[in-house]
């Protein structure tokens, strides 16, 4: 039977509300897995329907990018399956011996269907060509390599997003205000001038965006970058399988799936947006027409509605014909922007 609903055509059919409640049925164990290569692909299309096939067959979910760069892949696989999985990994020639990452904290509902597109590039980065070599990268560094580094006073920098660093980073680290990758690069460099010479250490949640970042640093002039090996996920790897390893890492990592966070302390260093109480919980606004992503606690998600403004708690409860009706012609990219790029407008008192 096809997964993704009806005949097999290389898409999702179902929608969104479909798809969660076969996901609730299910009675086996998934595992959340992701991975990235820069590989030059070159028939990426006949790439793209080869893999949708294979791991359309293993039940896999998940969110995939292909580029004539790379891959970058973050995907639910069933726990009988993940055999089959590797196989079908190193039976692909632009995979072969591929590293994966297993998941910190998993329920098994990271995703819900089944996705790979095609961009132009697997992570934007607003880059020209001859801003960066994907060949010449910083230093790759093992868990242990890089609290020596921190102790020895090396200059940490966050290349994920505010809203990411927000809930969780590694001590002392900089970490630029920014809302995507894109604009985070010139802002790094800006924020690094005159440490040229300086041993400069790198992290994000997998290392992909670090590849980029690393080459992209050295390409101005930067002499000592290094990049932590796997991000933040193979670090707490290393960290968990070696308890003589300091976690130097506090509060919850961010994941770009339906999950939106693993724990990994019981630090919380973030608070509510709208109350101001600790809190590292991030929610998307109940307004499908908003989607903002922003941190609201338990308290206010009760008395806001699960919304993030007066205005979104009307429009919630507005009929779905009526909501279609305002959001007919735009785009909603909320899903990933938090709240420093709209302002919350919570004035009146909820009874």
């Amino acid at each position: 039977m096809d997964p993704n609903g009806g005949k097999n055509n290389l898409s999702n059919k179902l929608s969104k509300e479909e798809a969660i409640a076969r996901l609730e049925k299910e009675s086996f164990k998934r595992i959340t897995v992701s991975f990235y290569k820069y590989v030059h692909i070159t028939d990426i299309n006949f790439f793209r329907n080869e893999l949708y096939n294979k791991w359309f067959s293993l039940n896999i979910f998940g969110r995939i990018y292909l580029a004539n760069e790379g891959i970058n892949a973050q995907i639910s696989i069933p726990e009988d399956n993940l055999n089959n999985f590797i196989a079908s990994l190193s039976s692909e020639v632009y995979l072969k011996n591929i590293p994966f990452k297993i998941a910190v904290e998993d329920n098994g509902k990271s995703f819900y269907k089944l996705t790979i597109k095609i961009r132009k590039k697997i992570v934007a980065d607003g880059l020209s060509a001859n801003e960066y070599d994907v060949t010449n990268v910083g230093n790759h560094m093992s868990a242990l390599e890089w609290n020596r580094a921190i102790n020895n006073g090396a200059t940490v920098i966050d290349m994920r997003n505010h809203y990411e660093s927000e809930i969780g980073k590694f001590k002392g680290a900089l970490c630029p205000e920014v809302e995507t990758f894109k604009q985070e690069l010139p802002a790094v460099k800006e924020i690094l001038k005159g440490k040229e010479s300086e041993k400069l250490l790198l992290y994000c949640t997998g290392g992909i965006r670090c590849e980029k970042a690393s080459a992209y640093l050295k390409n101005y002039g930067f002499k000592d970058v290094n990049q932590l090996h796997g991000g933040i996920i193979d670090y707490v790897r290393q960290v968990k399988a070696n308890p003589s390893i300091e976690n130097k890492f506090i509060g919850k990592n961010f994941v770009f799936d339906a999950r939106l966070s693993e724990r990994i302390t019981d630090d919380v260093i973030s608070n509510c947006h709208q109350c101001g109480k600790k809190c590292d919980n991030h929610i998307n606004c109940k307004n499908v027409n908003c989607n903002l992503l922003f941190l609201q606690c338990l308290e206010c998600k009760i008395k806001y509605k699960s919304c993030c403004s007066i205005e979104c708690i009307e429009t919630s409860q507005l009929s779905d014909t009526k909501r279609k009706e305002l959001r007919k012609g735009k785009t909603n990219k909320n899903i990933f922007h938090s709240h420093k790029k709209v302002k919350l407008n919570i004035k009146k008192i909820i009874a």
